[in-house]
């Protein structure tokens, strides 16, 4: 459903003047909240799967690029939290895809690495709030900046854990 619904955010985005920033704050916020829930839901109703699994990364990794170009793109951002975004986002990325075309036995989310999402999907609808009309524009914009750097911590932390694991995956291709 997230895939489904980031064209209005980036509509939303596009209005002019900045009458729809508030709302694609709000949208991008409650996209990004679904995240956590349709993981709980799926395992509470064990209806946990492969499949599942990567659309849900996927989802996170769209979702995220969207709001992270589409808010840069409209100046919503401060470039430096949308590059180090960017850059580690294209970490994990190629780390993936290298491992797949390895060969090597798929990685799972560690708990680090979804905190340092939360954090930034957290921070990119704040920094939109901040730059709209809003009368509470000020403190959206503090609060994402505090959001921001938690998650760009976290998010760069996540990936002293995945190396490890990276190893191993590929150590574990290569014994059987």
């Amino acid at each position: 459903m997230r895939l489904v619904v980031i064209p209005v955010f980036v509509w939303l985005l596009a209005e002019p003047h900045r009458r729809g920033w508030f709302a694609a704050a709000v949208l991008l916020a409650a996209l990004g909240s679904t995240d956590g829930l349709d993981g709980q839901l799926a395992r509470r109703l064990g209806q946990v799967t492969n499949l599942g699994k990567v659309l849900d990364t996927v989802a996170d990794r769209v979702l995220l690029a969207t709001a992270v170009i589409g808010t840069l793109a409209v100046g919503a951002v401060p470039v430096g939290v949308a590059v180090a975004t960017i850059a580690r986002e294209g970490v994990v990325a190629t780390s993936a895809v290298a491992l797949a075309l390895a060969h090597a036995r798929r990685i799972d989310v560690v708990p680090l690495g979804k905190a340092g999402t939360f954090g930034l999907m957290c921070a990119f609808p704040l920094f939109l709030a901040g730059s709209s009309t809003v009368g509470w524009h000020h403190v959206a914009t503090v609060l994402a900046w505090v959001a921001a750097v938690a998650g760009l911590t976290l998010a760069w932390a996540s990936l002293a854990v995945y190396a490890p694991k990276a190893r191993a995956a590929l150590a574990d291709r290569h014994s059987e």
